[in-house]
């Protein structure tokens, strides 16, 4: 019986160093990915892939900004620009990973699903946004707007200007994890919870209505993984493992590690909140809930044997 693999593309399997976001850079980037997860497949995976969309919806956000000034074109809401984001990059995936099947001879559908996340509208998080999105913009351009839109703005922390943040609320239920669930498990390939999913929250009449924030995608992915049952969860990023003392003489990967040493990594900072951390705090809720094994690497080693960093539960015996 095939195993269940959930499949997080790192920013980097779309877009890389300085590159542009032309849609020819993307492409490329995307077909290189997929032909790596020909060999999951080959390992006997059935897949469940979900992706970022950070520069993407940023871009978006901005059409938005400059269609409104030359032609009055209505804004759209950030719910809106994250599903545009989901189908526009599930498509790309879903094309490169149909032509990297034909050049492998192998037969799979491969499915995109726009994909709604709910999140508890009392999150804490709304309280203290952080996660920006969009343009950096002057001082006084960010005050305009801020007063106008009712948007929350932020200093860059490396100087480049002023960026809007919105809230990153815990992600609660996937929906469609079902559908996404029956269909993996009859061996099709579903591109699911894109860019986190798009947020929404339930009224007490069950009326669901759309919320201004971003989820990350590592917890979005995450959890659909834990709700699928999934036998494992790969997070894809730009290393090939997790490193404690990270770019110091004396830095050290990581190879395999308990869920209780991870926390105790990340509780002494060893993580970038801006980057590693939320694929450890990813890793670390699936193999907790799930109890199967979250592993982090870089696509070229996707495919290879005991790869990563695999965190795994504390019962289990670390080699």
């Amino acid at each position: 019986m095939s195993k269940i693999a959930v499949v997080a593309f790192g920013g980097n399997a779309l877009l890389r160093g300085n590159e542009t976001g032309t849609i020819e850079q993307q492409e490329k980037n995307t077909y290189d990915t997929c032909i790596k997860l020909i060999g999951l497949l080959k390992n006997g995976y059935n897949i469940v892939i979900t992706h970022g969309n950070g520069p993407q919806v940023g871009n978006i956000l901005l059409r938005n900004e400059a269609g409104y000034k030359e032609y009055k074109i209505p804004k759209m809401p950030l719910d809106i620009c994250v599903a545009d984001s989901q189908g526009g990059i599930g498509y790309m995936i879903e094309r490169m990973l149909r032509n990297v099947l034909n050049e492998a001879g192998m037969e799979r559908n491969v499915v995109t699903l726009v994909t709604q996340v709910l999140v508890d509208r009392d999150d804490p998080a709304f309280k203290d946004p952080t996660k920006p999105v969009g343009a950096f913009f002057l001082k006084e351009e960010a005050d305009l707007l801020a007063k106008t839109n009712n948007f929350v703005f932020k200093e860059d922390a490396r100087k480049r200007g002023w960026r809007r943040v919105v809230a990153s609320p815990k992600p609660i239920d996937i929906f469609n994890k079902d559908i996404v669930k029956n269909l993996v498990g009859e061996g099709n390939i579903v591109i699911a919870a894109g860019g986190g999913g798009i947020p929404v929250f339930r009224h007490p009449n069950n009326y669901l209505e759309a919320i201004e924030a971003v989820i990350d995608k590592d917890l979005a992915s995450s959890l659909l993984a834990r709700e699928i049952n999934a036998d494992n969860f790969f997070i894809i990023t730009d290393v090939p493992k997790a490193y404690i003392n990270f770019n110091k003489p004396d830095q050290k990967a990581l190879d395999r590690i308990t869920v209780k040493e991870a926390k105790e990594y990340y509780e002494k900072g060893e993580f970038g909140s801006g980057s590693m951390g939320p694929k450890i705090l990813a890793a670390i809720d699936f193999a907790e809930h799930c109890g199967n094994e979250a592993i982090i690497t870089n696509e070229e080693q996707i495919d290879q044997e005991n790869c990563g960093t695999r965190i795994i539960k504390e019962n289990e015996e670390v080699s």
